[in-house]
């Protein structure tokens, strides 16, 4: 009889949640549909899929309540990093994300343009066909001289375009101590 004892108090314990709340600021509003949260402020939104993350999320006015699906570390972790997510979805729609990139050349002049959803890195090392990097989501890529400018307001898609450019212009089969050309980050900033 211990043993049905220990087992129904191992599965209450396991079936405790932890929660926390994240606050939204003012001007920002939620919507929950299906798993995909979305949130609305004055530069734009961001829609975050939580159908991968073991959370439930409840909205109850100006605050997204996150439940976690149990009481472990593992459970905390993951319940941190969905606020954290949240958080960083209402900054962006509030200010903004902005990543400034610089376009290093010793070799050949390196021209960078914007066409449509890409970005066209020409001439480099002087190679004939352009390199090409992938603008993600409502991400804007403005050029301005030897620097790069990626703004928009979800962090993740701002980072991924500004990884992008870097990945295209990465040198290959030479050695990098010696050939420096590249496009790369040298300021991430939250817009205040």
């Amino acid at each position: 009889m211990s043993t049905n004892n220990t087992s129904s108090a191992k599965k209450q314990k396991n079936q405790q949640q932890i929660e926390t709340l994240v606050s939204l600021p003012e001007g920002v509003s939620s919507k929950f549909e299906g798993e995909k949260l979305t949130i609305k402020g004055p530069l734009g939104k961001v829609e975050q899929d939580f159908s991968k993350i073991p959370v439930e999320l409840k909205l109850e006015g100006n605050t997204v309540k996150i439940l976690s699906a149990g009481a472990r570390r593992k459970n905390r972790s993951i319940l941190n990093t969905s606020a954290s997510l949240i958080r960083n979805a209402a900054h962006g729609v509030t200010k903004g994300y902005q990543y400034k990139l610089k376009v290093i050349f010793a070799h050949f002049p390196v021209s960078v343009k914007v066409q449509g959803k890409n970005v066209l890195v020409e001439n480099f090392y002087g190679e004939r066909s352009p390199r090409v990097a992938e603008i993600v989501g409502d991400t804007k890529v403005d050029v301005q001289g030897e620097d790069l400018i990626v703004t928009g307001v979800s962090m993740q898609d701002v980072g991924q375009t500004a990884a992008n450019l870097e990945q295209a212009t990465t040198v290959r089969r030479k050695d990098q101590r010696v050939f420096l050309d590249g496009v790369y980050v040298y300021e991430r900033t939250r817009k205040q």
